[in-house]
């Protein structure tokens, strides 16, 4: 209350509220924030995908939770983990999962566990969006640690 010509940015993981006289120091905190490795420098919290985005809501020793929805029709590549396990839990809407040559469809509050190493893909075969948990758990959690078999988007 009572104050006067601020700049206020808020995003999902950063606020910032600077003068308006200050906004060209926007680009020094930015480069203070990439100096300290800090996150918010160099990835926002949503990650846009061909297939959709996901979402990193909670990270432990371990362990991280990500949200994912899955745009009707899509399809993320078939792939594998060297490091980690998932869990994926539909929210809503049906996922097709392929888990080391055994396909199911997973409705709304169905779970299936990936274990490490194996080869594992998910669509989304309906017409609504897929909306999922997934709960990644194992020694390193880096998106990196992906290799991928075949991918609709070129990019195996």
């Amino acid at each position: 209350m009572g104050v006067e010509d601020l700049i206020v940015i808020a995003t999902p993981d950063a606020v910032l509220v600077a003068s308006r006289h200050a906004d060209q120091d926007v680009k020094k905190v930015v480069e203070r924030l990439k100096a300290s490795n800090h996150d918010t420098a160099v990835q926002t919290r949503r990650v846009y995908r061909p297939w959709g985005w996901y979402e990193g809501l909670h990270a432990g020793d371990r362990f991280q939770v990500k949200r994912l929805t899955v745009n009707p029709g899509g399809k993320l590549s078939l792939q594998k983990h060297f490091h980690r396990a998932e869990h994926w839990v539909v929210v809503n809407g049906t996922a097709e999962v392929h888990v080391d040559g055994v396909h199911k469809l997973i409705g709304e509050n169905e779970s299936v566990y990936i274990p490490l190493g194996a080869q594992h893909r998910l669509a989304n075969p309906g017409k609504v969006p897929l909306n999922l948990i997934e709960v990644q758990s194992g020694a390193y959690l880096g998106e990196d640690d992906i290799v991928r078999f075949e991918d609709v988007y070129a990019r195996a």
